[in-house]
């Protein structure tokens, strides 16, 4: 009867373990991978700042590509917390789209800078694409044209004024404050509301 009362509570202690190694494993690469090109972090570096073996990784992700694969949905799911915002109030998106930029996107400029050479990059990028878009449908649903060309032209516009590399020109490049850089944001949102009429 004791050792069936325990084995429950061995197996959970189990796989919280195994899980909160996962965590480490993965916070540990996603910290190294902020900072380095992919191809100078070996899974020893990564083991090394998680305190596991290199075994260990190898057994919970197949290798490099998988652990790459899980680090892009962790940071998907973290920017989709972080990208909470009213439908339509352009304000509150834009702050929320730079409180996720000013933690990630100089990471998301070095990956894109790989996403040639390196397939987990092309795909974990491929994904954000897809995932600012439905952003984008989302929190811009109160402005958008129905299904058609009109509604793909102001999406277009919209990724333009809300694109990593236009946070990076503001920030980086020119080095603006963030508040100066959040109103410019917000300044060309407002001016592309399709609402407003074409003067074409």
């Amino acid at each position: 009867m004791e050792s069936g009362s325990r084995r429950p509570y061995r197996m959970g202690a189990r796989s919280a373990a195994m899980e909160l190694t996962r965590t480490r494993v993965l916070e540990a690469a996603a910290a190294l991978w902020m900072r380095r090109w992919y191809d100078d972090v070996t899974l020893q570096d990564i083991a090394a700042e998680a305190d596991v073996s290199v075994q260990t990784i190898v057994n919970r992700f197949g290798g490099k590509d998988g652990l790459a694969d899980a680090v892009a949905d962790l940071i998907a799911s973290q920017a989709a917390q972080t990208r909470q915002a009213p439908i339509g109030d352009v304000t509150a998106i834009a702050a929320a789209l730079f409180d996720d930029y000013e933690r990630n996107g100089d990471a998301n400029v070095l990956w894109i800078a790989q996403v040639d050479r390196v397939p987990a990059i092309g795909r974990a990028a491929a994904h954000a694409r897809n995932q600012h878009r439905a952003w984008l449908e989302q929190v811009f649903a109160d402005r958008l044209p129905a299904a058609g060309p009109a509604r793909e032209h102001a999406l277009n516009l919209h990724y333009a004024a809300t694109d990593v590399y236009l946070w990076k020109l503001w920030r980086r490049d020119l080095g603006l404050p963030r508040e100066d850089s959040e109103r410019a944001m917000r300044d060309l949102l407002t001016s592309i509301d399709p609402r407003r009429g074409s003067h074409d």
